[in-house]
């Protein structure tokens, strides 16, 4: 009797760790899903995409002209294009990490341009609606050029 209720009880430990996994895997394509959705609204200029990954609490904070800026949702979508575009050949994003724990999530995202990579800081958080972008840090810089060698330089 001792045997099956030790089989039993390991068991619902694994139901429980399995059902805990495919949570969180499920969490995590839910948080991809929403930089994705932001990811394609700013290579596209689309406003509403961008707009529905921010939750309505979101703001953009940066450090410029030795002093915090701070922007708020409404304000940052006035930036965009009346009408959105086809993505440019010269822009990508990508992805960097994502770290979640319970219904809280933070993200590393690059956007490459021709001259400058923007590197942006999300605080991410789950509602009942879904994954929501609340706050976006920021910095840019230029490409770094790496010099080739000539061949006259042995």
């Amino acid at each position: 009797m001792r045997k099956v209720l030790l089989f039993i009880g390991l068991i619902l430990l694994m139901l429980q760790v399995n059902a805990q996994t495919d949570d969180a895997n499920n969490d995590w394509n839910l948080v991809q899903k929403t930089l994705n959705l932001y990811l394609d609204g700013m290579g596209t200029s689309d406003s509403i995409k961008v707009s529905k990954s921010f939750h309505d609490s979101w703001q953009l904070k940066y450090f410029e002209d030795d002093k915090i800026n701070i922007i708020k949702k409404p304000k940052y979508l006035e930036r965009f294009d009346s009408a959105p575009h086809a993505k440019s050949a010269k822009w990508s994003g990508r992805i960097v990490f994502i770290d979640i724990t319970n219904t809280v999530a933070v993200a590393k995202v690059e956007i490459s341009t021709t001259k400058l990579l923007f590197t942006d800081y999300f605080n991410l958080m789950k509602t009942s609606d879904g994954w929501y972008i609340v706050d976006k840090i920021s910095t840019r810089s230029p490409h770094r050029t790496l010099e080739t060698p000539t061949a006259s330089a042995k």
